[in-house]
């Protein structure tokens, strides 16, 4: 099983070039950063974990920055977001920001993407709450119009892109949908609770799911695999990554029963001989 990590990386903690180093040379497969711009001071939206919302959640280091920085000092250590709020974003800007990472990385970058929790801070950047995951859809749209490879214009019902030139190009190859279309742009995951909606968006405009905790997966899997395939997709491309999991060999058994080949495991928000010392722990799983 491919072991990669997640960390809330703040201006507090170890910094992404000393984490990037040492997991590619501990052997771990990536490195998948969280995105906040900001955590409003007046908010009302409860931490989906429960309690007080832990400092690190406005601290948060940008990921595309942070991720690049990782991206220039290794070879083979792959790089992902978990996640990165579309909705928060300019289409065209996030678009050129991906293209630029995996193009620069040699196509080691996964965007995983999520319709967000925090509703004042989304508030901020203009976003509707009820439209939000309509939002994302179509801004993904926007944005896979920006990476085909030909001049390609979109317009949706929240934004739109004319034809254009747009360079980079990501450097992974388009996967195919059926009627011919294509999926362009990097490996694309989407984060959130298992459910109908979920699972529709999941086989429609991505390649797999990012569930944060793995739990109910025995249950979850065959559903969201019969409506894969039951949308065209290739059952063989389907990604399933559990996100943010503390490991232990019955864990890490149980996922592997069940077909999965990748799993992300959280790191604490620490200085940097404390998230060593947790990687150490860590390697025993690899």
């Amino acid at each position: 099983m491919r072991i990669s990590t997640t960390i809330f990386l703040t201006d507090q903690t170890i910094t992404p070039v000393r984490l990037a180093r040492e997991l590619e040379q501990r052997g771990f497969w990536g490195l998948f950063l969280p995105e906040h711009t900001h955590i409003p001071i007046s908010r009302t939206s409860p931490y989906p974990a429960g309690g007080e919302l832990p400092e690190e959640y406005g601290r948060t280091l940008d990921p595309f920055v942070a991720l690049a920085q990782a991206a220039a000092v290794t070879e083979r250590l792959r790089l992902g977001t978990g996640i990165t709020l579309v909705a928060q974003h300019d289409p065209i800007d996030l678009a050129k920001q991906v293209a630029t990472l995996d193009h620069l990385s040699g196509g080691r970058f996964t965007l995983g993407v999520g319709y967000g929790w925090n509703v004042e801070e989304a508030a901020d950047h203009g976003v509707a709450w009820r439209s939000r995951r309509e939002l994302v859809r179509d801004r993904l749209a926007v944005m896979r119009a920006l990476w085909a490879p030909e001049p390609t214009g979109h317009r949706g019902s929240f934004g739109s892109v004319s034809a254009s030139h747009a360079h980079p190009k990501p450097a992974q190859p388009p996967r195919e949908l059926k009627n011919g279309a294509a999926l362009y742009g990097p490996s694309t995951l989407l984060g959130g609770a298992a459910g109908p909606k979920l699972f529709e968006h999941i086989a429609e405009f991505t390649d797999g799911w990012l569930p944060i905790g793995g739990r109910g997966l025995g249950e979850a899997l065959p559903v969201l695999r019969g409506v894969w395939e039951g949308a065209g997709r290739d059952p063989e491309a389907l990604r399933i990554v559990p996100y943010a999991v503390l490991p232990s060999p019955g864990k890490l058994a149980h996922y592997a029963e069940l077909g999965i080949e990748e799993v992300v495991l959280q790191l604490p928000p620490a200085a940097e001989p404390e998230v060593l010392r947790v990687l150490d722990s860590f390697a025993e799983h690899l």
